[in-house]
């Protein structure tokens, strides 16, 4: 029966990662929590975040540091893949 639970739950959750991916494609705006996961992130490593958004499948996140732009492209496991100064 406990078996059954954690399985349960470990599919609730793969699914409402899925949703959540799907609703920032349709948006493209990630929610509260993923912005908030990738402000953190990026803050560790003296980024200040201005806006964060979904774009071509990526997140997008358009950040400060040291006077200079930025656009920093995170896949969905939120590894920097790209990132563009201006």
């Amino acid at each position: 029966m406990t078996r059954i639970l954690a399985l349960s739950l470990a599919l609730l959750a793969g699914s409402l990662v899925t949703a959540e991916a799907e609703t920032a494609k349709v948006t493209g705006k990630p929610d509260a929590a993923v912005t908030e996961q990738i402000t953190a992130k990026l803050s560790e490593e003296g980024y200040e975040v201005r806006k964060v958004k979904t774009e071509d499948g990526l997140y997008e996140a358009y950040a400060m540091k040291n006077r200079e732009k930025f656009e920093i492209f995170m896949d969905a496991d939120l590894n920097v893949v790209r990132t563009k100064s201006e």
